[in-house]
């Protein structure tokens, strides 16, 4: 059953908005997810993916965006045109880490994840605040920004499990920014499982399901 509670310590647009928590108290979880929804969706709608996963020790944590869109523009558009709300959307997940570690649940039992929009947000975070997680999750996302953008984040992942999926011919995230961010996570000492699903869409699959259960069951 869900319960709700303000974004703590966040800024900006989004400060303020609605968490939802699903399954077991911190106290009493094994893993906790932040799991981040995408453009238009909602924390309510995203927190319907976690029942796909079939894992009962789990914590679940679902920031609200305001307006349902973290930022207004595509991933790749110049990042001064998508702030506030990019900026804004890293110190939800910021807090939500801190609050996290804070109920008992360092980020080596934390996962990173979204999808869509959250996928990339989700991304960008864990790239900029690079440590050993429990995983990190982007589900039809990369990194952000527009070709080019230089990518001199500091830090390692200490071979933390990252799981990338996405289709070959997604309409919002191009096949070689997936890649350029699997290669990312890669140098930083990233664990990387890439898989690129031919003609899938934009949407999440089975087997993307039964990978990221392996990731929260072990």
């Amino acid at each position: 059953m869900a319960h709700s509670s303000e974004t703590p310590g966040a800024f900006g647009p989004h400060a303020g908005q609605l968490v939802l928590r699903r399954g077991p108290a911190a106290a009493q979880a094994r893993v906790a997810v932040i799991l981040v929804h995408g453009r238009g969706d909602s924390a309510a709608g995203i927190l319907g993916l976690a029942e796909e996963f079939s894992v009962d020790d789990v914590h679940w944590v679902a920031p609200q965006a305001a307006g349902n869109t973290w930022y207004p523009y595509s991933f790749l558009t110049p990042m001064e045109r998508n702030e506030p709300g990019l900026s804004s959307g890293l110190s939800v997940i910021g807090s939500l880490v801190q609050l996290l570690a804070s109920e008992g649940l360092g980020a080596e039992r934390l996962v990173l994840m979204g999808f869509s929009q959250g996928a990339c947000l989700s991304q960008e975070f864990a790239a900029r605040n690079a440590r050993r997680y429990h995983a990190i999750v982007g589900l039809s996302g990369g990194l952000i920004g527009p070709p080019g953008t230089p990518r001199n984040y500091p830090g390692s992942f200490d071979a933390t499990p990252v799981f990338l999926g996405c289709s070959d011919i997604d309409p919002h995230i191009p096949l070689a920014r997936v890649q350029e961010s699997a290669e990312m996570f890669r140098q930083m000492g990233g664990a990387v499982d890439e898989r690129i699903y031919p003609r899938m869409g934009h949407t999440v699959n089975a087997d993307e399901i039964a990978r990221v259960r392996e990731l929260l069951k072990g």
